[in-house]
């Protein structure tokens, strides 16, 4: 559980911050050019990442469901943006944070799955 704790804790602060620089940071508003995406596709994505932010700590301490699913959306979220690296092929240094965050919200999915199936 601390383990949990720690991670949706790591989780949480780096997309809620992440994904408030994609509405007020010069830095992602280049990136986002860069990598072939519109201002809307830019907001869209700051939008879910603050969402999945709060919605792995509401799902931490009120509702493992929330939790369950805010994970699974910001895997799925990383996992394409993955694959937008992969097709502006930036280099595997560049790429890996994008894969690495994919996987380790699957590792957080599936433990909130198995606190729900254990309830």
């Amino acid at each position: 559980m601390i383990v949990l704790h720690i991670l949706v804790l790591f989780i949480s602060v780096s997309f809620f911050f992440y994904g408030l620089g994609c509405f007020y940071s010069p830095t992602m508003y280049k990136e986002f050019k860069r990598f072939g995406l519109s201002k809307g596709q830019r907001k869209i994505t700051g939008f879910f990442q603050v969402l999945g932010a709060c919605g792995l700590s509401y799902g931490f301490y009120l509702n493992p469901i929330i939790g369950f699913s805010a994970a699974l959306g910001l895997s799925l979220l990383m996992s394409l943006g993955f694959g937008v690296r992969l097709k502006i092929k930036d280099n595997f240094v560049q790429s890996f944070p994008s894969f690495f965050f994919a996987l380790l919200n699957l590792f957080v999915a599936y433990q909130f799955y198995a606190l729900l199936i254990s309830a």
